[in-house]
């Protein structure tokens, strides 16, 4: 019997609206605890991270809002969809965030889960706000691109 060679793709779940919404700062790796069905959830592609942030409390950091759907196959014992999960960072990682957003001005959103040798894992960033202004101007920018490279196209095929 032949085994399938191709690897199961495991979703990654991103955060649309960050860049966006924020100029994206250093990045750092994190991981999640998860409690018993949102692990199943995730690997499902059940989540979404577009109105979550991280805060520092004390010596933890947790993501707030992140909404992990409950698993179709739960009994009882589901989890709840939108409750506050702790992330697992070094603590010269948590000290450097706790003194950024002490400071003022910027917050710490997430980008996007992914899994990393079977673990879930999540990127977050410090991140800065932007003005109306700014995400116009990227707006023109992301416009300007997209024109010459359909001009650009355009030229190869022979139009």
């Amino acid at each position: 019997m032949a085994r399938n060679k191709e690897a199961k793709k495991l979703p990654e779940i991103k955060n649309r609206k960050a860049s966006h919404d924020y100029f994206i700062g250093e990045t750092f790796e994190a991981g999640i605890v998860l409690r018993g069905t949102e692990i199943k959830s995730l690997r499902s592609g059940q989540a979404q991270i577009n109105d979550a942030f991280v805060r520092v409390d004390g010596k933890e950091a947790i993501l707030y809002n992140a909404r992990i759907a409950e698993y179709g196959f739960g009994n009882l014992n589901n989890h709840d969809p939108v409750s506050e999960r702790k992330l697992l960072l070094h603590k010269k990682e948590i000290l450097k965030l706790k003194s950024e957003t002490a400071s003022g001005g910027s917050a710490i959103i997430p980008l996007k889960i992914y899994f990393k040798k079977g673990l879930a894992k999540i990127l977050i960033a410090l991140a800065t706000g932007k003005k109306l202004y700014d995400k116009r101007e990227d707006l023109k920018k992301s416009a300007a691109m997209r024109e010459a490279k359909r001009e650009l196209s355009n030229r190869r095929s022979g139009y």
